[in-house]
């Protein structure tokens, strides 16, 4: 299977984004913040962008397919800690916004792309069709 080169996908581009502006918002935080919330959030924001990484570099599609799913999940998760920071006061209405487009921008993207790698390996492994599928006798 030929897969793209991750560094030059528009979801690992957005996910870089994503987990720069994370880490922009959380650098600034007290201790405390930093130490719960703020890992948190940075280890499922930086997740996002290192599970299409290391899936692009495995051997098959199945592998592949399934961190691009671990990608998703912690997206997903990146959605929790931002409400939980946003409720604690941690980040402001604005900053939250802005992430919150990010993440809007990404999770299509993401999902389309994982339906067109999960499109290519059934394409790829489905055996060609015959005219004529009778058994020999």
């Amino acid at each position: 299977m030929t897969r793209a080169n991750f560094e030059n996908l528009r979801i690992y581009e957005l996910s870089e984004k994503l987990a720069d502006n994370v880490w922009g918002c959380v650098v600034r935080w007290d201790n405390l913040a930093r130490a719960t919330v703020g890992k948190q959030l940075v280890r499922a924001a930086d997740s996002v962008g290192a599970n299409i990484a290391e899936g692009s570099g495995r051997g098959t599609s199945q592998d592949y397919r399934r961190f691009l799913r671990m990608a998703r999940g912690s997206l997903y998760e990146t959605l929790h800690w931002l409400r939980r920071a946003y409720k604690r006061k941690l980040i402001t209405a604005k900053q939250t916004e802005d992430l919150r487009l990010l993440v809007a921008e990404l999770s299509p993207t993401l999902n389309a792309y994982l339906r067109s790698v999960s499109r290519s390996a059934a394409s790829a492994t489905a055996k060609p069709k015959t005219k004529d599928q009778r058994p020999k006798t």
